[in-house]
């Protein structure tokens, strides 16, 4: 795996614009793909128009694909698309949606397909919690069964606003390092290479 994998705590599109110039510039992106997946039951469009202010801002295009149930990630059109992209964000809130569509997908193999050629996946905030096996389930802070791109590693996004219970449940429940991920902290992997972006709490050992 030749490519870069981003995992952010939050704010997609609005947190992270620094960080975000200089990963897309490491691959040579001026075009990004936006996954919107894991909002298909909130606004998804609202995330479209964050992410084309963000293009605007930072100077690159964004196409969105808009699959938002399992169906299209089944078909080839899409997979295509992400596949020939230099750089592919995910987002939104139900990682545990994310996962239910994209898991055993022709779209999940073209994001490998989108490391393999060096490019870059970008995760944001439980987007990036279900990247990871296992995943933090949002309803009680248990774990379940993610998708598995990075493996051996759990986070918890976005912690800023988890009660002190809920941490709690996590880090006991744990038998895989936890990853602490406040709003605009990030962890970057390249090849087995991590690097911490801001203010980033480590309960054990980053997989190599």
């Amino acid at each position: 795996m030749s490519g870069i994998i981003a995992l952010m705590g939050g704010g997609p599109f609005t947190a992270n614009d620094e960080l975000d110039r200089v990963l897309l510039g490491e691959v040579a992106a001026d075009r990004v793909v936006v996954l919107p997946t894991a909002d298909a039951f909130e606004n998804p469009t609202e995330a479209v128009a964050a992410a084309e202010a963000w293009g605007e801002r930072i100077g690159v295009a964004v196409e969105a694909v808009m699959v938002l149930q399992r169906g299209g990630a089944l078909e080839t059109g899409p997979a295509a698309t992400v596949a020939a992209a230099r750089a592919v964000y995910l987002v939104g809130d139900s990682p545990i949606h994310l996962r239910s569509v994209l898991n055993d997908t022709p779209l999940f193999e073209a994001l490998g397909r989108v490391l393999a050629d060096g490019g870059l996946v970008v995760g944001v905030g439980p987007s990036a919690a279900a990247l990871c096996d296992p995943m933090t389930d949002p309803r009680g802070g248990a774990f379940t069964i993610g998708l598995g791109l990075v493996e051996q590693l759990a986070l918890a996004t976005g912690c800023e606003t988890w009660t002190e219970d809920h941490l709690h449940r996590t880090l006991t429940l744990a038998d895989v390092t936890v990853a602490e991920l406040p709003t605009g902290t990030a962890l970057v992997r390249r090849g087995d290479d991590w690097d911490l972006v801001g203010d980033v709490v480590l309960h054990g050992d980053l997989p190599g």
